[in-house]
This record gives structure tokens, sequence and C-alpha cells, in this order.
């Protein structure tokens, strides 16, 4: 990257051996290139930007201070590693982030050997890099494992379940980075405690320290007990410094923070410290999210995960009304008039429409962290007790409270409401995040009904009749952005499906969802062909089945899993009540879906109308 025609700090780094040939000076510049880099490259291809701006200087220090990949680096959610690829061999494909070929917005393996995991979860980084270190010890290899978690992502269950398995001299191979960016952690631990940590990660006091361990090991008799005691004292004066940092001392870590996240010279120190010890460690540093770009940092929820964008005014570049709005402006319609209306989710107000819903009832809305699984046991309180708990979560990280949708939830009988957005393709975001399971997760689930809207008008009326008809639980799933377009004159009045065409049609095209758009689009071109739409996904109505029996080919599209979906349920109906008309399925089949836009994966996987009728004609030539 140029600026006039000089070489910039960040042209002369290709590898993570060149910064440690760079300057105090020549790393300011560095993050000020870097920075540069990330907000045009994301203001045209979207992604996650006020967390990585947050992050640059912390990860300009880890690849100053390790050896990666000898010593390994795991990032928490994957979302915050842009500076990361950057420095390790992508600055040249940085400008591919997110796009059909180019490189992911999350660590990925295939990428590169610095990336360790696939990623894009949260709450995961130190179980893996516990299990890193084990492995290492046992098989004897050198280097460290270093798990970089934050940016909300200690508010989960995991990250805690693994703090509590991973801190003994077992583990002296283990360093935790807590990124606390005032999205997990709000609380400073005081003044005291970052001049004492600013001591302890001093090089004269370490030298100071190991001289006098080494010379009192050597005093006979008493040397060993001295040490044992100024041990325990230590230990003292930091609980009593450091306060709320005893929990990780109590979990049997090596404290030392907070840290300035933005002083390269102060975190340098801090890790260089960390990498000397045979034990646990971890270091607590300090970021500012959306750092460098005002209007993140004025607004780091918007820029969390943002779209392409205006640098100069920070203003999206798309705008208008999607499923997640319709959703928002829905549960709040209910809400007005209905008194035991509530909101859950887990840290994704805006992201899931409910940030109007969250302004006008406090008292009802309830923001749980990144914590799926609390979320749904949390709400089968909440419907125990007379209110009707909706739960708006995007379908991949719906996948984390499956037991909990089957024993707190099912089980029980209790009316609770899902909210699934980003359902079907999501896009740039990639394997990690497409919605492409919950059909087949969700058919397990003993007496939960699920819908699949088409447009706006059907999701608010499918979230009515959830409430206010249905007994049980149940979940409305619903597509990532704009609905289709929808046949003219057509309404929803709360069937569990719809027929367009003939009946006595010789191929029928089954669908549920956006597909349906995709699907009614191709029949305009075919004859002889009528559509069947699925309101009601689970249960299948046994009439929409019956429909197919007049027909020779039956032709099932859904922007999902075949395996255990909607289709393969469908078939199987078909085949109990004798209907011998020949079954075509078209869906994703055994894999992972890549970053692509959303129009490019339907087109890959046959699903945009174009691919519909291709398979039908092809179906028709082969049997001719």
């Amino acid at each position: 990257m140029k600026r006039d025609d000089k070489v910039s700090v960040l042209d002369k780094v290709n590898s993570p051996a060149d910064l440690r040939r760079l300057s105090d000076s020549e790393l300011t510049e560095l993050c000020a290139d870097i920075r540069k880099l990330l907000i045009e490259t994301v203001s045209q291809t979207g992604g996650h930007l006020a967390s990585n701006l947050g992050v640059v200087e912390l990860t300009v220090a880890l690849h100053r201070v390790f050896n990666s990949p000898t010593d390994q680096i795991v990032f928490d959610v994957g979302h915050q590693c842009y500076t990361h690829k950057i420095l390790t061999g992508r600055k040249d494909d940085f400008r591919t982030l997110r796009t059909e070929g180019g490189i992911s917005g999350f660590t990925r393996p295939n990428e590169s050997e610095h990336d360790i995991f696939s990623s894009g979860h949260s709450s995961v980084s130190v179980s893996q890099a516990v299990g890193l270190a084990k492995a290492k010890r046992i098989k004897g290899e050198k280097g460290k494992v270093v798990a970089v978690i934050g940016d909300g992502a200690l508010t989960g269950g995991l990250a805690y379940e693994a703090l509590n398995n991973c801190a003994s001299d077992d583990h002296s191979n283990l360093i935790v980075i807590l990124n606390d960016n005032k999205m997990s952690i709000s609380r400073n631990v005081g003044s005291m405690a970052k001049h004492l940590t600013s001591v302890r990660t001093s090089k004269r006091y370490s030298t100071f320290k190991s001289g006098v361990r080494k010379m009192l090991y050597h005093l006979p008799h008493i040397g060993k007990q001295i040490n044992r005691s100024l041990t325990a004292v230590n230990g003292w004066l930091r609980r009593r410094i450091y306060h709320r940092a005893t929990f990780f001392e109590d979990l049997g870590f090596r404290y030392y923070g907070p840290i300035d996240g933005h002083d390269i010279e102060s975190l340098t120190a801090a890790l260089q410290t960390a990498k000397a010890h045979n034990h646990s460690v971890l270091v607590h540093v300090n970021t500012v999210k959306g750092r460098g770009y005002e209007p993140a940092e004025k607004d780091p929820t918007q820029f969390h995960g943002i779209g392409k964008f205006d640098i100069e005014t920070g203003e999206p570049r798309s705008s208008g009304e999607t499923f997640s709005s319709a959703f928002g402006k829905t549960v709040c319609s209910l809400a007005q008039n209905d008194s035991r209306i509530c909101c859950i989710t887990a840290a994704m107000a805006q992201g899931t429409g409910l940030a109007e819903f969250a302004e006008k009832y406090p008292k009802r809305f309830f923001d749980v962290g990144i914590a799926e699984q609390h979320a749904v046991t949390f709400a089968s309180g909440l419907a125990k007790n007379g209110m009707v708990p909706v739960f708006a979560v995007y379908s991949t990280f719906l996948q984390r409270s499956y037991d909990q949708l089957i024993h707190d939830v099912a089980m029980q009988g209790l009316k609770i409401i899902f909210g699934i957005d980003r359902a079907g393709f999501v896009g740039e975001d990639g394997e990690s995040h497409q919605g492409v399971f919950d059909t087949s997760f969700l058919n397990s689930v003993p007496g939960l009904r699920v819908y699949a809207p088409s447009d706006y008008e059907e999701l608010s009326k499918m979230f009515v009749k959830a409430v206010y008809r249905d007994k049980g639980a149940a979940a409305v799933r619903y597509p990532r952005g704009k609905a289709g377009a929808m046949p003219p004159g057509y309404s929803y009045e709360k069937e569990d499906f719809s027929l367009f065409g003939s009946e006595s049609a010789r191929n029928l095209i089954v669908s549920y969802g956006r597909e349906f758009s995709e699907c009614y689009r191709a029949l305009e071109q075919l004859e002889n062909t009528a559509v069947l739409k699925l309101n009601c996904i689970k249960p299948i109505a046994r009439e929409a089945v019956m429909l197919a029996s007049k027909a020779e080919n039956v032709f099932f599209f859904e922007e999902a899993v075949k395996s255990g979906g909607v289709g393969e349920s469908f078939a199987a109906m078909m085949q109990e009540n004798g209907i011998k008309a020949r079954f075509i399925h078209t869906a994703v089949e055994d894999g992972f879906i890549k970053q692509a836009s959303v129009a490019s994966q339907l087109k890959k996987y046959s699903l945009d109308y174009q691919g519909v009728l291709e398979v039908i004609e092809n179906e028709q030539k082969n049997k001719a």
C-alpha cells in the first residue's frame, strides 16, 4: 500500500519475522497502515471492523514476541483475526476478504499454517488451547499456546469450563490473553493494579526476582522455607491489590494486567514475561473497540459486523426493510398490547432487529450475552411463570442450544417462540455461519412447530399464529436480507400450505421460505407444472403431501442440508401414503458452504430460478 511515492512500513512486512526488525516508530506507523487497510477493505467487502481495529497493536505485539506457528495462537470467534492475516502472508490478498475465492473473514487452516482452527463461533479458544497445550506436553514439542479471548466471548459458559480446567502446573505452556474492550468485562481493576503490572513485567524486576529465588534456593535449611513464605505473601498482596482479578488467581493463573492494549512497548513487555513463565498465565489487556476510526469508536455495535459503507460518513450503503427489521416491528406490535411478550437475545440485539424493542420495553428485554444455552433455559423459566418469551437468534448459533431445546422446552411442554434469523445461505461469512442445519435438527424436537415465511407479511402473521393459536413451542425461520417477489395478489391466511397451478399438473415443485420465490419465478417458464408452497414445515400437513399423488414427478428444492431435512420428511410421507411419483431432491449435500454472495450460493446449488429450470429440464431429457 503506497502513501504518496513513499514505501510504507506495511510494504516491508511479509511475515511475522519482519516485525522484529522494526523500530518503535516504525511499529507505530505500521499500525496506522494496517488500520487504513482495514477501513478501506471492509468498506468495500463488509465484515467485522470495530473488533479488528481494536486489536491491531495486540496482534502486532503477539507476532513480535511469539514464533508462530511453533507458538500456536488461537483467536476466539476468529472475527478479530484480520491483522493476523495481514501479518502472516496474506497482505496482498487482503482486499479479497469475504469474497468468493478470496480469503475468509475468520481463521481457516486451509489458508495458512498460522490459522490453527476454523473459527466462527464464540467462547471456544481456551478449550482448544488447553488441548493443544496438553498435546504439546505429551509429545515433548516446543512452543507456547496462546488463546486470545474477549469481545464478549467470556460471557459464554464454555469459556469458564475451560478456565476451570486449565490453570495448573501441567499447563506451563498455556497463555490466555483477555482482550477487554468493554464488551465482556466492564469494571477496571484499578490504578494500583496497573502500576504493579508495569513493575512486574519489567525486565529489571524479572531479573531481580530470578536472582533472589536462585540465591534463596542455595541457602541451606532455611532457603526453601523463605521462598515459600515470600510466595505466599506475594499472593496475598496481589489479591489485596487486584480485587476482581483474584478470580483468575484463584483458578491458578499468574495474572498480569490491565495492560494498555494500544501501547506496543507495554504489550511486548507483558507478553515476554508471560512467555518466560513456567506456569499458566492470563494477561488482561484493555482495548478500544473501533480504535482509529471515529464512526466505529462512537458506535462499535453498528460496526461490529457491517456491510459495505461510506468511509467519509460511516453510513451503510444499503438500507430498507429486511426480515430482521420486520421481525422487530412485529414483536414490538405484539408487546404493545400483551404484557406477557418478552424478548431475549444472545448479544445480538441490533443484528436480530430487537434494538427498538429494547428501548421501548426495557423491563421485558434480556440480553444474556453470548450464552445461547442459558438463553433457552432462561426462556423456559419465563414461560413456566406465565410469560411468552421470544428468543431471537441466528440459525448458526441456535445449534449450540440443541439439548436445551429438547430437555428444557419440548419435554416441559412450554410455549416459547424462536425467531430464527439468518436461516439458509448467509453469504460472505462462510462455512461457520450458514443457516442450513436448523431444519434438520429441529425436525427431531418433539412437539415443535416450525414456520417458514417467504415475505414480511407472512412473517408477522406466522408470529401471531405461533403466539395465540399454537400450543407449545414454535419457531419462525427467515433468511438474511430482503424478501423476494411473491405471486400477484397472494396473501397468507394462516394455512399450512398453498398451491399455485393445477392439482393435476404432471410436475410438482415443492419448496418453502426464500426458495419459494425462485421456484415461482421458474414456474412462469414451465408447462404442466405446479408449485406447492409449504408454510409450516414441521409438521408437514398430510393434505399437502397428498397433492403429490397426481404428479409424475415431484421436485423438492430447499435451501438447507438434505440429510434429515424437510425434503426427506416429505419423501417419507409420500412413501407412507403409497404415492408413486418420482422424487427429485435438490438441497445441500454433505459438506460446508464456502463464502460467496447469496446469489452465487443459490446458483452453485441449483437453487436460483435458473437452476430450478435446469434441474427440471434435465430430468425430462433423461426420461425422454
